[in-house]
């Protein structure tokens, strides 16, 4: 018998993470990270770029009204945010698929360390400027024709692996 959200077993968590969105946009992409953010304990949100569409009316379709309870900012500028991850002493961990990136199964957790997640734009993914300040590079293992995946779908995966550790 399926369980009702009140009946379910999960224990209430949230990790030191921070998801980071390297200019995305799209607003179904932005509901949806909240509530995968939410159902994974994650301790807060920053969208990096200018007029980020937070709009609570066009992103609570996807959101379930998780954007209430997921903390989150906006920062505007890149140069701000590598200031911010850098003095704020973050693991920061990328999901890209870059040259020197290597399996998600293989990233290396710190212990007590708060860990900055960062995905890419939709169009983009994650810029030069923050892979280079990146502690570590991560990709996820895909054996179709396609070498990318929807931003969401990836970070679900990211946040299911980082948590399980």
């Amino acid at each position: 018998m399926q369980l009702t959200h009140e009946e379910n077993q999960f224990e209430r968590k949230t990790f030191p993470i921070t998801l980071v969105c390297d200019h995305i946009y799209f607003q179904q992409n932005i509901g949806s990270l909240f509530r995968i953010s939410e159902a994974f304990g994650v301790e807060n949100i920053i969208f990096l770029g200018k007029d980020i569409p937070l709009t609570p009316r066009k992103i609570n379709k996807t959101s379930r009204s998780t954007h209430l309870h997921v903390p989150h900012t906006v920062i505007e500028e890149t140069t701000e945010l590598v200031d911010y991850l850098l003095q704020n002493n973050f693991e920061i961990i990328a999901l890209e698929i870059a040259s020197n990136s290597k399996p998600l199964k293989e990233v290396v957790i710190p212990d007590n360390q708060k860990i900055a997640l960062l995905i890419g734009s939709e169009i983009d993914g994650i810029s030069d400027e923050l892979l280079k300040i990146s502690n570590q590079i991560v990709h996820i293992n895909m054996f179709g024709k396609n070498s990318s995946m929807n931003v969401v779908q990836a970070a679900s995966i990211a946040l299911y692996e980082i948590t399980s550790i």
